[in-house]
């Protein structure tokens, strides 16, 4: 049955707007912590944790986040942990996040002049106290137009997560135009929401790096 395009299907969408923007949020903090934690690991003195972080990178940086997400979706039950569509959703998110904030905020750590953690040591700071009141707060400024880039992209890839049954934006704009036959209307509303939210970032992140560019 044909329905027409009224109000309940513009809650469908509004609802897969909510979606993409809750499951964008979580990946995107959590990813945030993840990447921070192989941040300090890429640029660590010791071997260990710079090839771990390092073949982490490599494996969500070399391989499809589809792919990512359907080995969370239907891997995680082989070894006994059941997962709905939103906890695997999250967790494959949250790992591609974390392996490219983690590379983005390893370039920021090691664009740090060595001379700031060179004058931190001589003044007696730990590893740990050096990083956080000396190195990383200038990687992270300087890592911030960059990081609000992924960001984009992050929201963005969050369509991917509808093959594993997530019903985000996108996927509700495929119900609400398999139900109202009316496609253009659908996917133009869908593609208005993405506009609205990724439009600003870009800009942001641009002026950002243009800001940033002209102060250093």
């Amino acid at each position: 049955m044909i329905r027409d395009f009224s109000l309940p299907e513009f809650w469908v969408i509004a609802s897969g707007l909510w979606a993409t923007l809750l499951l964008s949020a979580i990946a995107f903090v959590g990813g945030g912590l993840a990447g921070l934690g192989v941040a300090l690991a890429r640029t660590a003195t010791m071997k260990a944790p710079r090839r771990m972080a390092a073949a982490f990178i490599d494996f969500f940086q070399g391989t499809p986040m589809l792919l990512q997400l359907f080995l969370v979706f239907y891997g995680l039950p082989v070894f006994g942990f059941k997962v709905n569509v939103w906890v695997a959703a999250a967790l494959g998110l949250t790992l591609h996040a974390g392996a490219f904030l983690g590379e983005i905020w390893r370039g920021g750590i090691q664009a740090v002049p060595r001379g700031q953690s060179e004058a931190a040591d001589a003044l007696g700071l730990a590893y740990w106290a050096r990083m956080r009141w000396v190195v990383l707060p200038q990687a992270l400024r300087m890592s911030f137009a960059p990081t609000v880039g992924f960001l984009v992209q992050l929201i963005k890839g969050t369509s991917l997560a509808a093959i594993i049954g997530f019903v985000e934006l996108s996927r509700s704009g495929q119900l609400v135009s398999s139900i109202t036959y009316k496609p253009l209307l659908a996917f133009g509303l869908v593609g208005l929401c993405y506009f609205a939210i990724c439009f600003p970032l870009s800009r942001y992140s641009a002026r950002l790096e243009k800001r940033f560019s002209i102060a250093s």
